[in-house]
């Protein structure tokens, strides 16, 4: 009975490793799954690096080359965006939102290095962000009166400093009678709106499909009657 036991739990390991290898992402995918992970990077062979609640973590685990590469290639396969010789370096969206954004040599000196941050479903108001201490009352009522009065706003700040959370918030102060266009290199605004179309520019393919820039992106959306 012992034996037996073993040996099912054994096949049903080998089935959930198998299921993860043909439709998930393989080894990544318990990460991909962990809502406390914001971003997950992968440097070398061998291990993955990830941050949480909890920090930098640093895990060990049976990783290589041609695994990276293979994984890479699957998360690529969503927004149908190429990573070759010709174009060493790629920016995309992953199904979940989440994006990813991959070097490899010879821009990288030896392996191919991975950045996937986590897409957030969570969409904070400036009431929020009054609550969690990072605007003033003040500060939240400024703003506000900016977006409903068309005031041009600009969000800068270093990466993780929480630009489009802070951009979410302000987006979310709009009305149903406005039009919103968003023009993005990936999609990552998250709006609950019922006027908005969202766009993301294009990078060019060996196969003949050409660049879509910012630039472009914001030339279309200006003919398309955005408020």
């Amino acid at each position: 009975l012992s034996e037996r036991s073993e040996q099912a739990v054994s096949e049903d390991q080998l089935t959930h490793q198998l299921e993860l290898e043909l439709l998930g992402f393989g080894v990544l995918q318990r990460y991909l799954d962990d809502p406390d992970i914001e971003e997950i990077w992968i440097n070398r062979p061998g291990e993955i690096i990830y941050f949480s609640s909890q920090g930098k973590q640093v895990v060990s685990l049976e990783l290589t080359d041609s695994t990276i590469q293979n994984l890479v290639r699957r998360l690529l396969r969503h927004s149908r965006r190429k990573l070759d010789r010709l174009t060493p370096y790629v920016d995309a969206d992953l199904p979940d939102g989440s994006r990813l954004h991959v070097v490899i040599p010879d821009i990288t000196r030896q392996h191919w290095a991975v950045n996937i941050r986590k897409f957030s479903h969570a969409r904070l108001t400036l009431a929020d962000l009054v609550s969690r201490g990072s605007l003033t009352q003040h500060q939240a009522d400024n703003l506000s009166s900016h977006v409903k009065t068309g005031k041009s706003i600009l969000v800068s700040g270093a990466t993780q400093a929480g630009k489009t959370t802070m951009l979410t918030a302000l987006l979310g102060e709009l009305t149903p009678e406005d039009r919103v266009v968003s023009c993005e290199d990936t999609f990552e605004i998250s709006l609950d709106h019922s006027d908005w179309i969202a766009m993301q520019t294009r990078p060019a393919s060996p196969e003949g499909d050409f660049e879509i820039s910012l630039r472009e992106l914001v030339k279309q959306a200006l003919r398309m009657r955005p408020s």
